[in-house]
């Protein structure tokens, strides 16, 4: 059997109540290692799959909208964050699919941190569920009612007692058909 390391872990930003405990978990499971925080952003709102915004943005608009997210991000996250230095931020211009795998492939994380904000939410396109289901690496979905509230894709749940949670404390996510 593999041995997962985690050398890292990987958040997407959401503003909102299960995206700040969505945050502080992983910024928790980050000082416990400790590993780096790679927050990731993206121009698009993943949770939005309306939001073709970037996409209708000429060249000189994207990036003077890019310097105003990070710039937000990176206020936003650094108050929370407080002492904690090994907090990275990464605002990402390609459609969230693509560019986790490309992190995940250059080992920028080992495990990925979502806020999960409902069951009818959409994450890259997708039911949420389903997104944390097949992707690649071990997934935690934080929320949506509270901040102990976890939700683990079967290879997070592979190595949850790895990750600090213990048993009981968290629900699988289980593959839902959307066939019919």
């Amino acid at each position: 059997m593999t041995v997962v390391t985690i050398n890292a872990v990987g958040f997407c930003a959401h503003y909102s109540q299960p995206g700040d405990w969505a945050f502080d978990f992983a910024l928790k499971l980050s000082r416990r290692r400790p590993a780096p925080l790679h927050v990731f952003h993206f121009l698009s709102d993943p949770y939005d799959p309306e939001d073709d915004s970037a996409e209708r943005m000429s060249d000189a608009e994207r990036a003077k909208e890019a310097i105003r997210r990070e710039k937000e991000l990176r206020l936003y996250y650094d108050e929370r964050a407080g002492d904690y230095l090994k907090v990275g931020f990464r605002l990402c211009e390609d459609r969230e699919w693509t560019e986790l795998h490309r992190c995940l492939v250059i080992r920028e994380f080992q495990v990925l941190v979502l806020g999960y904000v409902g069951p009818s939410a959409t994450f890259a396109g997708r039911p949420i569920e389903e997104f944390a289901h097949s992707f690649v690496s071990p997934v935690i979905l934080v929320g949506p009612d509270r901040a102990d509230q976890l939700r683990l894709n079967s290879r997070a749940a592979l190595i949850a007692d790895k990750l600090g949670i213990p048993e009981g404390s968290w629900s699988l996510i289980e593959h839902q058909s959307t066939s019919g």
